[in-house]
């Protein structure tokens, strides 16, 4: 079976929902082949679990005076800042019938893409599970995954740049979290990749279309007109929608 990378680009949180959701569409109705796609985000922005309430998980007011947009995804975990140029995002959209079907390994399988991907740059990393990726102890890379109409949607983030006074800032984390954690402080668990290589971002590109490659058909190519159009749509009608938003 072919599959198809969408080629790397940064756009908006709205839109960047949008796109997984429509691309998603396209794949459950065999309009488009099983894609992988990786993103960035402009401007920065703070993604929230589809079942999470905002105004526990988010600084609202700080948002709105450093600019920084928010959106609510279809997939659950928690709440994510993903900061302009600090991280590479990736997607997986496929049908559920050619991916493991029980979630924990379907977990391990794609997280064990991004494991592979920090090796070939020379970063040993460990999947824990459910969904996250560690390396030496702290959290690199966390994932989501939701199943809808017969396809698995799996992204998630690769820290390349740690900003951490403008994380928590944005980001509330309770002291219950932390303590359940083991932690003195929210900054004890997270790590970025310059923290241990000095890579360019096309090479961890590389890395990761290397690695989420193996052993598939991959083939560069884009959205198709019909997934363009309805993930402008599906941007309008829930991600820039304030219902959806503050939906929980």
């Amino acid at each position: 079976m072919k599959w198809r990378l969408l080629p790397f680009e940064a756009r908006p949180a709205a839109l960047n929902m949008a796109i997984d959701e429509a691309v998603l569409e396209s794949v459950a109705v065999q309009a488009s082949p099983p894609t992988i796609r990786f993103y960035g985000w402009s401007p920065s922005a703070v993604s929230i679990g589809c079942f999470q309430n905002i105004e526990d998980e988010v600084n609202l007011q700080r948002c709105r005076e450093l600019g920084i947009e928010v959106v609510r995804r279809r997939t659950g975990g928690g709440a994510v800042f993903h900061a302009e140029a600090g991280e590479l995002t990736y997607s997986l959209i496929a049908p559920e019938a050619i991916m493991p079907r029980d979630i924990n390994l379907s977990y391990a399988d794609i997280c064990g893409r991004v494991v592979d991907a920090l090796r070939i740059l020379g970063l040993a990393s460990e999947f824990k599970p459910i969904n996250d990726i560690l390396v030496e102890g702290k959290k690199i890379s966390g994932s989501a995954q939701t199943r809808r109409g017969g396809v698995l949607l799996q992204h998630g983030t690769l820290l390349l740049h740690l900003q951490e006074e403008l994380m928590f800032q944005v980001l509330k984390v309770s002291k219950k979290k932390i303590e359940d954690k083991g932690l003195s402080e929210p900054k004890a668990r997270v790590t970025s990749l310059d923290r241990h290589l000095q890579v360019s971002q096309e090479k961890v590109l590389t890395a990761m279309t290397e690695a989420f490659g193996k052993g598939i058909d991959l083939s560069v190519d884009g959205l198709s007109q019909t997934e363009s159009a309805r993930a402008q749509e599906i941007a309008e009608q829930r991600y820039r929608s304030r219902d959806w938003t503050f939906s929980r």
